[in-house]
């Protein structure tokens, strides 16, 4: 079992950065393809980033592309989402998720196994 917590959210002018950490509890988080996935009211969930347990596969959805960076610590079990120029449309709550499938590095929410509570960025204009 993994338990995700989220943090880092809140309110923030556009044009400027916020960066997001998930603290996974659990000795196999090291193994996991970790997630960020983000739902604005009214929405689908989206998965914004992804990255494989090495760090050396990482995927961005294309309306994040080059504003947001993904990493992690697996010495920490610690995933970080760092964004960029933000804009009004990036609010949505932000949610770390883990996949225990090895070597998938999926976009789906359905195929993510674990989910963190969520925390809220609001991009004002």
């Amino acid at each position: 079992q993994v338990q995700l917590v989220e943090s880092g959210g809140g309110l923030v002018q556009a044009g400027g950065s916020l960066r997001l950490s998930c603290a996974a509890s659990g000795r196999t988080f090291s193994s996991y393809t970790m997630g960020w996935f983000r739902q604005a009211p009214g929405k689908e969930r989206e998965c914004v980033a992804i990255i494989s347990w090495s760090s050396i596969y990482t995927n961005f959805a294309d309306s994040v592309k080059g504003r947001f960076t993904i990493s992690r610590d697996n010495a920490k079990n610690t995933v970080y989402l760092q964004m960029n120029s933000l804009k009004p449309e990036d609010t949505a709550v932000y949610y770390c998720a883990a996949d225990r499938t090895g070597g998938r590095y999926s976009a789906l929410a359905s195929e993510y196994d674990y989910w963190g509570q969520g925390t809220q960025v609001t991009v004002s204009s």
